[in-house]
């Protein structure tokens, strides 16, 4: 035997080899020389600290199985890698190693920090896509491509400029999310909003024309007091309509503020008053627009007071919470103080408490970008899937807010605005274009601030195909054809990008937005390295030791106090660490768990069945190249001949193909999925191999007949090698290097994935063999099944009596005795008159026909009903115990939701047995 496929399948020693080979060969390339319509993805770039997780490993799974198949298809076929700059994260990074040599950026300047951040990316700024590579992903690393690097900073400057030319972009004093530790504005995408254990404050403030009265309000952060321009009570409530348009005192100050009435106040909220901040709460904000009242911004770019003449100047914001709580108490102005739940926004780097901040920033006019954006899904230019996303999408577009550009960090697109002593500002292409402006006597220096990361992410389907020129691949890949993204960034990023695309493109970046859910785990809550619940998908596919997988849950925590509970939850729940399942097994449960929308809940019992799936078509292979290898499979267009159970395997494929193509193109790999795992292991290697086994060794069959069978074998497992490819892509192309010369595939074709997709053929549908063996399957597995019910030992044969049968199941017996005798490993079938006299047997039903299993000679009767009746008791006492704990409310009210649910599903199975053991016991007590 010549073929080499190892005795076991160990994805381990195959993987990284293949992918090599695939790389270095160029295969995942884009041929722009096809005349076909181009498909085209882009990745969403990765943070380039950062490594691959779950969520990177289902979106890249999913992005994979579109771009295999399409290139399958011989379509041009682009999957733009590249990396995102992630200004923060990168410049924390080199920061905290800088630290380490008890060193800041401040101690090497700006130029040579940069430096230093760009050698750390050439070091250590690959790993993702490393990891991408181990998960099987096939980008384009021809065209790799990074936010920062020099023709894509081209295009964000082209950007920013063409902007604010068309008085799209402006500079102004704005509120933002302003984090104290890194000093810079951030988005809303990296705060943290969680609920957190807090007090409410209920202070009084003098009235001013009558101090001796007081107006009650409730705050969470005392220490805003400060900066308050006015008190807001609902204009519908009664108590205080005697007082809206008056004055009170503002505590601790010297200052008088308005009362106002506005419809945002909720009367029911402490005493139906509050205190109105609006530089530093962005509701304020916006009633402080609606009132036309002051901003007084009372806080530092490091969260510390900052009043000249203040008693509080300098002081960090809660030493000055306490201290004014401290002051207004010895003024008899604190009314109360009670606990109180609230959400508190953190940074998601830092943990510091976000501080809403009035300062200088840059702005993109939004709305002239966003009308056309919502536009475009209107109309159907663009098409979520699943199709209710699109009613986020609009919820965030219709009430959308001018876009804060600026970042206060090194790291990052430097604004490209250029300031003269006087502070006026030049924006500019380039510094020589700058002094053009100012005049070449101007003493310019560039603006300090860099872009926000999403600014020039929001160029990415076109940045990346070398706008602002016209370039070739510009014309031929964009639009692009769909973006794999999560939910949670349909606003940061693709509404920017669809906004960004419309304005500069003139068309939009994709057509379709395919939304995926999250990756959680097994009991659907959320994976975070705080609950110890995180899986990384390199582990999973390599294996990892207990000792090093407690390791990597328990360094590195925000809170350390954590990890004991942490490492005992592991250790029990991974005593021997995790196997290696090998990528492709991680594909297909990613794959298989891929619903619409839906989040998927990650159960690691799935991957190791994948992996087991991956056993089983390594074995079917290894049987077909054994019965196969150096024989005559029709390779060379010899006659040959099918036999009804080789029509009913090729009459099946066609409607897998047929299955397959439909679930790929609307989206539905979990169909997908389950369609092509059902037809590997039931149809193709739990019957049609069986019955090969019986085809091929028949003394009467002919030359043609066997060759055949052969031809099916290989044939179809080839295909469904092209079936699997785009989600198992190691093992199929392993697998195919033995089988393609068998199949009569030229030997100079080198790889399955440029393969063309099996394409369903209705020239090669067998109607009447598929009745034909599909009856002969059920009859077949009705004695199994009467065998397992009646704990007939397997090894036992027995006569098998068939009543009730028509010419054509006659003829369909006669052309199959082998395979029924074999593979229900009977010792005979006998046909009977529907009104025979027959003894006591166990019987069952396929469609009109009764098929008979005489159990006289098979049973010991009074042995068997002693066992079942010990497995009754049995089931009895399990029976009561789950009832008992189901009917327990401490149990059903207080344990997760799935746990009570297996329990009850351990109920029904366990009704469901005693009831089949009546049955049995009703038939073995009917015996002679």
């Amino acid at each position: 035997m010549s073929q080499s496929l190892d005795k076991q399948y160990q994805p381990g020693e195959i993987e990284q080899e293949i992918y090599q080979r695939w790389e270095d060969a160029g295969y995942f390339a884009a041929d722009q020389s096809k005349s076909k319509e181009s498909y085209c993805i882009m990745i969403p770039p990765p943070n380039v600290t950062g490594s691959l997780h779950m969520g990177h490993a289902f979106s890249d799974t999913i992005m994979d199985i579109l771009i295999r198949y399409h290139r399958m298809r011989d379509e041009p076929t682009l999957w733009q890698a590249g990396s995102d700059h992630a200004g923060i994260a990168t410049q924390m990074v080199v920061e905290r190693k800088l630290a380490a040599d008890n060193l800041s950026r401040h101690d090497l300047g700006r130029d040579k920090f940069i430096e230093k951040i760009w050698e750390w990316k050439e070091e250590s700024g690959g790993n993702i896509t490393r990891q991408l590579r181990r998960l099987g992903a096939s980008l384009d690393w021809s065209r790799e491509r990074f936010t920062m690097d020099k023709e894509l900073s081209n295009a964000v400057t082209e950007v920013f400029v063409s902007l604010f030319e068309e008085g799209l972009i402006y500079r102004g004093k704005r509120l933002v999310n302003w984090d104290p530790v890194l000093n810079t504005a951030v988005s809303d995408l990296e705060v943290v909003s969680q609920e957190e254990d807090g007090h409410l404050w209920n202070l009084k403030y003098p009235l001013a024309d009558n101090p001796e009265q007081f107006m009650v309000v409730a705050t969470t952060r005392p220490e805003t007091m400060l900066g308050d321009a006015a008190v807001a009570v609902h204009p519908e409530d009664e108590r205080y309509q005697h007082l809206i348009g008056q004055q009170v005192k503002l505590p601790l100050t010297d200052r008088e503020i308005p009362v106002i009435a506005d419809e945002y106040v909720d009367p029911e909220f402490g005493s139906g008053c509050v205190k109105i901040t609006p530089a530093h709460d962005f509701n304020d904000n916006e009633i402080g627009k609606r009132h036309d009242l002051p901003l007084i911004n009372i806080m530092g770019l490091d969260a510390s007071i900052d009043l000249e003449g203040s008693k509080y100047h300098g002081m960090d914001r809660y030493v000055a919470r306490k201290q004014i709580v401290a002051d207004l108490e010895a003024a008899n102005l604190l009314d109360s103080i009670s606990p109180h739940k609230l959400v508190v926004p953190r940074g998601d780097r830092t943990n510091a408490v976000i501080e809403p901040l009035l300062t200088d920033q840059w702005f993109v006019k939004i709305q002239p970008l966003a009308d056309p954006a919502i536009e475009a899904v209107k109309n159907g230019d663009i098409k979520f899937v699943p199709e209710n996303w699109s009613n986020t999408y609009f919820d965030w577009m219709n009430n959308i807010q001018d876009w804060c550009i600026s970042r206060q960090i090194w790291w990052g697109h430097r604004i490209p605005a250029w300031y003269d002593e006087s502070g006026k500002f030049y924006v500019a292409r380039t510094e020589a274009e700058a002094f053009e402006q100012a005049g070449p006597d101007a003493r310019l220096s560039q603006d300090d601030d860099v872009l926000d990361t999403w600014f020039s992410s929001a160029l990415w389907p076109f940045s990346t195909l070398g706008w602002p020129e016209k370039t070739e691949e510009l014309g031929r890949f964009y639009p692009t054809s769909v973006l794999v993204t999560g939910f949670d960034i349909i606003f940061f990023w693709v509404a920017r990008m669809i906004m960004m695309g419309l304005k500069f493109t003139g068309k939009v970046p994709f057509k379709e937005v395919y939304i995926h859910g999250l990756v959680r785990d097994q009991d659907g809550q959320k994976m975070s390295k705080s609950k110890g619940n995180v899986l990384d998908p390199l582990d999973l596919i390599d294996g990892i030791d207990l000792e090093a997988l407690v390791s990597k849950r328990t360094t590195g925590l925000m809170q350390p106090e954590m990890a004991p509970k942490i490492e005992k939850s592991t250790r029990k729940q991974f005593p021997d660490g995790l196997p290696a399942f090998g990528t492709d097994a991680l594909r297909f449960t990613f794959a298989s768990q891929a619903t619409l929308g839906r989040d998927i809940r990650f159960d690691l019992g799935r991957v190791e069945g994948y992996r087991n799936f991956c056993n089983k078509l390594w074995n079917a292979a290894r049987f077909v190249l054994m019965n196969t290898d150096g024989q005559d499979c029709g390779q060379h267009d010899e006659p040959y001949e099918l036999r009804a159970a080789d029509q009913w395997l090729i009459d099946r494929l066609q409607q897998v193909e047929a299955d397959a193509a439909l679930h790929i193109e609307s989206y539905r790999f979990d169909q997908l999925a389950k369609v092509l795992y059902s037809y590997v292991w039931d149809e193709y290697c739990s019957w049609y191999l069986e019955m090969s086994k019986v085809l091929l060794s028949s003394e009467d069959a002919t030359e043609e007949q066997l060759r055949g069978t052969r031809l099916t074998l290989v044939r179809v497992l080839e295909s469904l090698l092209r079936l699997l490819h785009p989600i198992t892509p190691f093992i199929t192309e392993r697998i195919w290097q033995d089988v393609k010369a068998l199949a009569g595939i030229e030997l100079n074709d080198n790889t399955i994935m440029l393969q063309a997709y099996p394409v369903c053929d209705d020239s090669k549908r067998f109607p009447d063999s598929h009745k034909e063996i599909e009856w002969i399957k059920s009859v077949i597995s009705a004695v199994r099944n009467i065998r397992g019910e009646m704990n007939i030992e397997p090894a036992k044969k027995f006569p098998v009596l068939l009543s009730g049968t028509s010419d054509e199941h006659r003829g369909f017996i006669a052309a199959n005795q082998a395979l029924l005798v074999r593979l229900g490993n009977m010792e005979s079938v006998e046909i009977i008159a529907k009104d025979s006299d027959t003894p006591e047997s166990a019987s069952a039903l396929v469609g009109e026909v009764q098929v008979l299993v005489p159990l006289g000679s098979l049973i010991d009767k009074q042995a068997e009903l002693s066992r079942l009746g010990k497995e009754s008791e049995r089931l009895a006492g399990e029976i009561k115990r789950a009832e008992s704990k189901l009917s327990n409310p401490g149990f059903v009210d207080k344990a997760p939701e799935s746990v009570v649910a297996k329990e009850r599903s351990k109920l029904e199975d366990a009704q469901s047995q005693l009831e089949l053991l009546s049955q049995q016991i009703s038939k073995i007590e009917a015996l002679d």
